[in-house]
Protein backbone atom coordinates (compact mmCIF):
# COMPACT_ATOMS: atom_id res chain seq x y z
CA UNK A 1 0.00 0.00 0.00
CA UNK A 2 1.31 3.60 -1.13
CA UNK A 3 1.88 6.80 1.66
CA UNK A 4 -1.01 8.55 1.42
CA UNK A 5 -3.16 11.79 3.42
CA UNK A 6 -6.75 11.94 4.09
CA UNK A 7 -8.80 15.23 5.30
CA UNK A 8 -12.22 15.44 4.34
CA UNK A 9 -14.09 18.16 6.08
CA UNK A 10 -17.21 18.21 4.54
CA UNK A 11 -20.70 17.54 6.51
CA UNK A 12 -22.89 15.37 5.25
CA UNK A 13 -26.42 15.66 5.85
CA UNK A 14 -28.17 12.71 4.59
CA UNK A 15 -32.18 11.03 4.15
CA UNK A 16 -35.66 12.82 3.90
CA UNK A 17 -36.32 16.42 5.02
CA UNK A 18 -32.53 17.43 5.72
CA UNK A 19 -33.03 20.83 3.19
CA UNK A 20 -34.62 22.03 6.10
CA UNK A 21 -31.38 22.20 7.74
CA UNK A 22 -29.54 24.11 5.87
CA UNK A 23 -30.65 27.08 8.20
CA UNK A 24 -28.62 25.36 10.57
CA UNK A 25 -25.42 25.25 8.36
CA UNK A 26 -24.96 29.12 6.94
CA UNK A 27 -23.71 32.21 9.31
CA UNK A 28 -26.95 33.99 10.06
CA UNK A 29 -25.49 37.29 9.06
CA UNK A 30 -24.20 35.75 5.33
CA UNK A 31 -25.55 37.66 1.90
CA UNK A 32 -26.09 34.39 -0.24
CA UNK A 33 -25.70 33.94 -4.28
CA UNK A 34 -27.72 30.65 -5.04
CA UNK A 35 -26.58 29.22 -7.68
CA UNK A 36 -28.57 26.63 -9.99
CA UNK A 37 -28.75 25.13 -13.59
CA UNK A 38 -31.69 25.06 -15.83
CA UNK A 39 -34.74 25.63 -13.36
CA UNK A 40 -35.85 21.54 -12.72
CA UNK A 41 -35.25 22.17 -8.82
CA UNK A 42 -39.10 24.70 -9.29
CA UNK A 43 -40.61 21.85 -10.73
CA UNK A 44 -39.58 19.22 -8.27
CA UNK A 45 -39.96 20.48 -4.99
CA UNK A 46 -36.12 21.36 -3.87
CA UNK A 47 -36.61 25.40 -5.01
CA UNK A 48 -39.24 25.84 -2.19
CA UNK A 49 -37.85 23.46 0.37
CA UNK A 50 -34.39 25.71 -0.47
CA UNK A 51 -36.13 29.43 0.14
CA UNK A 52 -38.19 28.36 2.99
CA UNK A 53 -34.61 26.71 4.67
CA UNK A 54 -32.73 30.35 4.17
CA UNK A 55 -35.51 32.52 5.63
CA UNK A 56 -33.59 35.51 7.45
CA UNK A 57 -30.88 35.69 4.85
CA UNK A 58 -30.06 38.13 1.78
CA UNK A 59 -30.86 35.52 -1.09
CA UNK A 60 -29.48 36.65 -5.09
CA UNK A 61 -30.46 33.78 -7.05
CA UNK A 62 -28.16 33.19 -10.35
CA UNK A 63 -29.44 30.80 -12.57
CA UNK A 64 -28.52 28.86 -15.96
CA UNK A 65 -25.63 26.95 -15.29
CA UNK A 66 -25.05 24.59 -17.86
CA UNK A 67 -24.56 20.59 -17.91
CA UNK A 68 -21.14 21.17 -18.72
CA UNK A 69 -20.78 24.59 -16.92
CA UNK A 70 -18.66 27.55 -19.24
CA UNK A 71 -16.11 29.52 -17.94
CA UNK A 72 -18.26 32.43 -19.88
CA UNK A 73 -21.53 32.05 -17.60
CA UNK A 74 -19.53 31.22 -14.50
CA UNK A 75 -17.63 34.33 -14.71
CA UNK A 76 -20.96 36.50 -14.97
CA UNK A 77 -21.66 35.14 -11.09
CA UNK A 78 -18.34 35.88 -10.62
CA UNK A 79 -19.29 39.57 -10.91
CA UNK A 80 -22.59 39.62 -9.24
CA UNK A 81 -20.49 38.78 -6.21
CA UNK A 82 -17.72 41.42 -6.53
CA UNK A 83 -20.45 43.43 -6.95
CA UNK A 84 -23.23 43.10 -4.79
CA UNK A 85 -20.58 42.13 -1.83
CA UNK A 86 -22.08 38.03 -1.20
CA UNK A 87 -19.87 36.32 1.23
CA UNK A 88 -21.54 32.64 0.38
CA UNK A 89 -22.74 30.36 -2.21
CA UNK A 90 -25.33 27.52 -1.84
CA UNK A 91 -25.08 25.29 -4.88
CA UNK A 92 -28.34 23.45 -5.54
CA UNK A 93 -28.04 20.99 -8.31
CA UNK A 94 -25.97 18.08 -9.87
CA UNK A 95 -22.03 17.83 -10.59
CA UNK A 96 -22.04 20.82 -13.09
CA UNK A 97 -23.70 23.21 -10.85
CA UNK A 98 -21.62 22.34 -8.00
CA UNK A 99 -18.49 22.30 -10.43
CA UNK A 100 -19.37 25.37 -11.20
CA UNK A 101 -19.71 26.61 -8.11
CA UNK A 102 -16.63 25.64 -6.90
CA UNK A 103 -15.00 28.00 -9.97
CA UNK A 104 -17.26 30.70 -8.75
CA UNK A 105 -15.57 30.73 -5.01
CA UNK A 106 -12.16 30.18 -6.43
CA UNK A 107 -12.09 33.09 -9.19
CA UNK A 108 -13.76 35.68 -6.82
CA UNK A 109 -10.66 36.97 -5.03
CA UNK A 110 -7.98 35.27 -7.71
CA UNK A 111 -5.76 37.51 -8.40
CA UNK A 112 -4.91 37.71 -12.49
CA UNK A 113 -7.20 35.80 -14.78
CA UNK A 114 -9.29 33.30 -13.34
CA UNK A 115 -8.88 30.54 -16.33
CA UNK A 116 -5.74 30.61 -15.42
CA UNK A 117 -6.67 28.47 -12.44
CA UNK A 118 -7.47 25.28 -14.73
CA UNK A 119 -4.94 26.16 -17.83
CA UNK A 120 -2.26 26.96 -15.27
CA UNK A 121 -3.25 24.06 -13.06
CA UNK A 122 -3.49 26.26 -9.55
CA UNK A 123 -4.28 24.56 -6.75
CA UNK A 124 -7.06 26.24 -4.69
CA UNK A 125 -6.08 26.67 -1.27
CA UNK A 126 -8.83 28.99 -0.18
CA UNK A 127 -12.04 30.33 -0.92
CA UNK A 128 -15.10 31.75 -0.55
CA UNK A 129 -17.53 29.10 1.79
CA UNK A 130 -19.83 27.19 -0.16
CA UNK A 131 -22.08 24.33 0.27
CA UNK A 132 -24.69 22.19 -1.49
CA UNK A 133 -27.54 20.60 -2.01
CA UNK A 134 -27.79 17.60 -4.27
CA UNK A 135 -30.29 16.64 -6.75
CA UNK A 136 -28.54 14.58 -9.17
CA UNK A 137 -26.13 12.39 -7.67
CA UNK A 138 -23.27 11.30 -10.64
CA UNK A 139 -19.51 12.97 -9.98
CA UNK A 140 -18.80 13.39 -6.39
CA UNK A 141 -18.36 16.74 -6.38
CA UNK A 142 -20.51 17.27 -3.51
CA UNK A 143 -18.20 15.53 -1.36
CA UNK A 144 -14.60 16.55 -2.88
CA UNK A 145 -12.08 19.42 -4.09
CA UNK A 146 -12.29 18.88 -7.46
CA UNK A 147 -14.05 20.23 -10.29
CA UNK A 148 -14.30 20.67 -14.15
CA UNK A 149 -15.22 23.37 -16.64
CA UNK A 150 -15.50 24.11 -20.44
CA UNK A 151 -14.31 27.47 -22.51
CA UNK A 152 -16.57 27.82 -25.27
CA UNK A 153 -14.28 30.04 -27.18
CA UNK A 154 -11.67 27.63 -27.22
CA UNK A 155 -13.13 24.14 -27.14
CA UNK A 156 -11.54 22.86 -23.92
CA UNK A 157 -12.35 21.70 -20.68
CA UNK A 158 -10.18 21.36 -17.43
CA UNK A 159 -10.08 20.23 -14.43
CA UNK A 160 -8.91 22.25 -11.09
CA UNK A 161 -8.71 21.68 -7.67
CA UNK A 162 -7.09 22.08 -3.97
CA UNK A 163 -8.37 22.25 -0.34
CA UNK A 164 -9.64 24.98 -0.20
CA UNK A 165 -12.51 23.72 -2.89
CA UNK A 166 -14.34 20.99 -0.29
CA UNK A 167 -18.30 22.21 0.51
CA UNK A 168 -18.70 23.18 4.41
CA UNK A 169 -21.75 20.78 4.00
CA UNK A 170 -23.86 18.97 1.38
CA UNK A 171 -27.43 17.75 1.83
CA UNK A 172 -28.21 14.39 0.05
CA UNK A 173 -31.64 13.53 0.18
CA UNK A 174 -32.80 10.46 -1.99
CA UNK A 175 -35.88 11.89 -2.46
CA UNK A 176 -34.58 14.36 -5.26
CA UNK A 177 -34.39 11.30 -7.46
CA UNK A 178 -37.89 10.48 -8.34
CA UNK A 179 -37.87 13.64 -10.51
CA UNK A 180 -34.65 12.94 -12.64
CA UNK A 181 -34.96 11.70 -16.21
CA UNK A 182 -34.11 8.00 -16.71
CA UNK A 183 -30.83 9.34 -19.27
CA UNK A 184 -29.95 11.49 -16.16
CA UNK A 185 -29.99 8.32 -14.06
CA UNK A 186 -27.98 6.48 -16.68
CA UNK A 187 -25.63 9.31 -16.50
CA UNK A 188 -25.24 8.81 -13.16
CA UNK A 189 -24.96 5.20 -12.88
CA UNK A 190 -21.98 5.43 -15.51
CA UNK A 191 -20.37 8.10 -14.53
CA UNK A 192 -19.76 6.96 -10.41
CA UNK A 193 -19.15 3.65 -11.99
CA UNK A 194 -15.97 4.91 -14.10
CA UNK A 195 -15.29 6.80 -11.06
CA UNK A 196 -14.46 3.59 -9.09
CA UNK A 197 -12.18 2.15 -12.14
CA UNK A 198 -10.14 4.96 -12.40
CA UNK A 199 -8.61 4.38 -8.90
CA UNK A 200 -9.41 0.67 -8.96
CA UNK A 201 -8.04 -0.84 -12.29
CA UNK A 202 -4.55 -0.09 -12.43
CA UNK A 203 -2.04 -2.33 -10.74
CA UNK A 204 -1.87 -4.24 -7.22
CA UNK A 205 -0.67 -1.95 -4.70
CA UNK A 206 -1.47 -4.34 -1.75
CA UNK A 207 -4.13 -2.57 -0.67
CA UNK A 208 -6.64 -5.68 0.43
CA UNK A 209 -9.13 -2.96 2.01
CA UNK A 210 -9.42 -0.32 -0.66
CA UNK A 211 -9.66 -3.25 -3.25
CA UNK A 212 -12.97 -4.63 -0.83
CA UNK A 213 -14.68 -1.30 -0.63
CA UNK A 214 -14.20 -0.14 -4.43
CA UNK A 215 -15.76 -3.66 -5.31
CA UNK A 216 -18.54 -2.99 -2.93
CA UNK A 217 -19.15 0.00 -4.73
CA UNK A 218 -19.31 -1.11 -8.01
CA UNK A 219 -21.19 -4.43 -6.90
CA UNK A 220 -23.94 -1.74 -5.28
CA UNK A 221 -23.87 0.25 -8.50
CA UNK A 222 -24.74 -2.86 -9.95
CA UNK A 223 -27.73 -4.36 -8.19
CA UNK A 224 -29.35 -0.77 -7.54
CA UNK A 225 -28.80 0.35 -11.25
CA UNK A 226 -31.80 -1.57 -12.87
CA UNK A 227 -33.81 -0.57 -9.83
CA UNK A 228 -33.42 2.98 -9.71
CA UNK A 229 -34.03 3.05 -13.70
CA UNK A 230 -37.08 1.32 -13.22
CA UNK A 231 -38.20 2.66 -10.26
CA UNK A 232 -37.05 6.29 -8.99
CA UNK A 233 -39.37 6.56 -6.44
CA UNK A 234 -37.97 3.49 -4.54
CA UNK A 235 -36.23 5.41 -1.50
CA UNK A 236 -34.13 2.30 -0.43
CA UNK A 237 -32.99 2.16 -4.11
CA UNK A 238 -32.49 5.58 -5.08
CA UNK A 239 -30.47 6.23 -1.37
CA UNK A 240 -27.77 3.40 -1.78
CA UNK A 241 -27.66 4.93 -5.65
CA UNK A 242 -26.67 8.55 -3.73
CA UNK A 243 -24.52 7.24 -1.34
CA UNK A 244 -22.68 5.14 -3.76
CA UNK A 245 -21.95 8.34 -6.45
CA UNK A 246 -20.59 10.14 -3.25
CA UNK A 247 -18.36 7.56 -1.58
CA UNK A 248 -17.24 6.92 -5.56
CA UNK A 249 -15.15 10.01 -5.47
CA UNK A 250 -14.81 11.62 -1.84
CA UNK A 251 -11.01 10.58 -1.48
CA UNK A 252 -11.31 7.57 0.43
CA UNK A 253 -11.10 5.35 -2.37
CA UNK A 254 -8.22 6.56 -4.26
CA UNK A 255 -5.36 6.33 -0.91
CA UNK A 256 -3.32 4.05 -0.68
CA UNK A 257 -3.37 3.01 -4.63
CA UNK A 258 -2.34 4.09 -7.71
CA UNK A 259 -4.69 5.83 -9.91
CA UNK A 260 -5.61 6.23 -13.55
CA UNK A 261 -7.79 8.93 -14.76
CA UNK A 262 -7.16 8.99 -18.48
CA UNK A 263 -10.17 7.95 -19.63
CA UNK A 264 -11.46 11.08 -18.27
CA UNK A 265 -8.97 13.11 -19.63
CA UNK A 266 -9.32 11.80 -22.88
CA UNK A 267 -13.39 11.96 -22.22
CA UNK A 268 -13.19 15.34 -21.44
CA UNK A 269 -12.50 16.68 -24.81
CA UNK A 270 -14.97 14.49 -26.54
CA UNK A 271 -17.57 16.47 -24.70
CA UNK A 272 -15.64 19.89 -25.97
CA UNK A 273 -15.87 18.79 -29.02
CA UNK A 274 -19.58 17.29 -29.75
CA UNK A 275 -20.90 17.86 -26.77
CA UNK A 276 -21.47 14.18 -25.77
CA UNK A 277 -23.03 13.65 -22.30
CA UNK A 278 -19.74 13.11 -19.94
CA UNK A 279 -21.21 9.35 -19.16
CA UNK A 280 -21.05 8.86 -22.24
CA UNK A 281 -17.91 9.48 -23.24
CA UNK A 282 -16.25 7.62 -20.31
CA UNK A 283 -18.37 4.60 -21.19
CA UNK A 284 -16.32 4.94 -25.08
CA UNK A 285 -13.07 5.27 -23.99
CA UNK A 286 -12.77 3.25 -21.32
CA UNK A 287 -13.28 -0.24 -22.59
CA UNK A 288 -10.82 0.42 -25.22
CA UNK A 289 -7.75 2.02 -22.87
CA UNK A 290 -7.90 -1.11 -20.65
CA UNK A 291 -7.89 -3.37 -24.56
CA UNK A 292 -4.70 -0.89 -25.76
CA UNK A 293 -3.04 -1.34 -21.90
CA UNK A 294 -4.09 -4.90 -21.01
CA UNK A 295 -0.37 -6.08 -19.99
CA UNK A 296 -0.30 -3.18 -17.38
CA UNK A 297 -3.97 -3.80 -15.88
CA UNK A 298 -4.66 -7.20 -16.94
CA UNK A 299 -4.10 -8.37 -13.07
CA UNK A 300 -6.55 -5.93 -11.85
CA UNK A 301 -8.97 -6.71 -14.51
CA UNK A 302 -8.71 -10.02 -13.78
CA UNK A 303 -9.40 -9.67 -10.06
CA UNK A 304 -12.25 -7.45 -11.01
CA UNK A 305 -13.34 -10.29 -12.85
CA UNK A 306 -13.59 -12.54 -10.40
CA UNK A 307 -14.71 -10.41 -7.20
CA UNK A 308 -17.43 -8.32 -9.36
CA UNK A 309 -18.35 -10.37 -12.08
CA UNK A 310 -17.67 -14.02 -10.20
CA UNK A 311 -15.87 -14.60 -13.67
CA UNK A 312 -13.17 -17.16 -12.23
CA UNK A 313 -12.64 -19.89 -15.15
CA UNK A 314 -9.51 -19.34 -17.07
CA UNK A 315 -5.96 -17.93 -17.27
CA UNK A 316 -5.46 -14.41 -16.03
CA UNK A 317 -5.39 -13.05 -19.42
CA UNK A 318 -8.89 -15.21 -20.04
CA UNK A 319 -10.39 -13.29 -17.12
CA UNK A 320 -9.27 -10.26 -17.82
CA UNK A 321 -10.35 -10.47 -21.46
CA UNK A 322 -13.47 -11.32 -20.11
CA UNK A 323 -14.18 -8.85 -17.63
CA UNK A 324 -14.16 -6.20 -20.29
CA UNK A 325 -16.46 -7.87 -22.39
CA UNK A 326 -18.81 -8.25 -19.48
CA UNK A 327 -18.44 -4.86 -18.33
CA UNK A 328 -19.28 -3.57 -22.05
CA UNK A 329 -22.40 -5.84 -22.13
CA UNK A 330 -23.65 -4.27 -19.24
CA UNK A 331 -23.18 -0.87 -19.96
CA UNK A 332 -25.23 -2.08 -23.25
CA UNK A 333 -27.79 -3.30 -20.65
CA UNK A 334 -28.51 -0.08 -19.40
CA UNK A 335 -28.77 1.48 -22.90
CA UNK A 336 -25.52 2.84 -23.12
CA UNK A 337 -23.98 3.15 -26.50
CA UNK A 338 -20.10 2.41 -26.45
CA UNK A 339 -18.36 3.78 -29.79
CA UNK A 340 -18.14 7.68 -30.85
CA UNK A 341 -19.25 6.96 -34.18
CA UNK A 342 -22.92 6.04 -32.60
CA UNK A 343 -23.13 9.73 -31.19
CA UNK A 344 -21.17 11.32 -34.12
CA UNK A 345 -20.73 11.11 -37.75
CA UNK A 346 -17.60 13.79 -37.56
CA UNK A 347 -15.38 11.50 -36.01
CA UNK A 348 -12.73 10.73 -38.85
CA UNK A 349 -9.72 13.02 -36.83
CA UNK A 350 -11.21 12.69 -33.15
CA UNK A 351 -7.72 11.16 -32.42
CA UNK A 352 -5.27 12.98 -34.27
CA UNK A 353 -6.81 16.12 -33.02
CA UNK A 354 -6.87 14.91 -29.11
CA UNK A 355 -3.01 13.44 -29.86
CA UNK A 356 -2.04 17.22 -31.11
CA UNK A 357 -3.62 19.03 -28.03
CA UNK A 358 -2.33 16.66 -25.28
CA UNK A 359 1.02 17.49 -26.79
CA UNK A 360 0.38 21.12 -26.90
CA UNK A 361 -0.65 20.90 -23.56
CA UNK A 362 3.00 18.70 -22.39
CA UNK A 363 0.64 16.14 -21.37
CA UNK A 364 2.80 13.43 -22.37
CA UNK A 365 2.62 10.76 -20.23
CA UNK A 366 -1.04 9.80 -18.33
CA UNK A 367 -1.95 6.97 -16.57
CA UNK A 368 -0.96 4.97 -13.16
CA UNK A 369 2.43 4.59 -15.51
CA UNK A 370 2.28 7.81 -16.68
CA UNK A 371 2.82 5.76 -20.15
CA UNK A 372 -0.17 6.90 -22.00
CA UNK A 373 1.81 9.61 -24.49
CA UNK A 374 -0.37 11.40 -26.43
CA UNK A 375 0.37 8.59 -29.43
CA UNK A 376 -1.31 6.20 -27.59
CA UNK A 377 -3.94 8.34 -26.72
CA UNK A 378 -4.70 8.71 -30.48
CA UNK A 379 -4.51 4.82 -30.65
CA UNK A 380 -7.29 4.67 -27.86
CA UNK A 381 -9.70 7.05 -29.33
CA UNK A 382 -9.16 5.40 -32.76
CA UNK A 383 -10.30 2.20 -31.31
CA UNK A 384 -13.79 3.72 -30.08
CA UNK A 385 -14.93 4.35 -33.53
Amino acid sequence: MLNFELQNPTKILFGKGQIATIAKEIPANARVLMTYGGGSIKTNGVYEQVIEALKGHEVVEFSGIEPNPTYETLMKAVEIIRTEKLDYVLAVGGGSVIDGTKFIVAAVDFEGEPWDILAKSIRTTKAMPFGTVLTLPATGSEMNSGAVVTRVATQEKLSMGGPGLFPKFSVLDPEVIKSIPERQLRNGIVDAYTHVLEQYMTYPANAWLQDRFAESILQTLIEVAPKILADPSNYEAAANFMWSCTMALNGLIQKGVPTDWATHMIGHELTALYNIDHAMTLAIIFPNLYRNRFDNKKEKLAQYGERVWNITEGTTEEKAHAAIERTVAWLHELGVKTRLSEYTSDYAHTGEFIEKRFTERGWKGLGERRDITPEVVKEIVEMSY
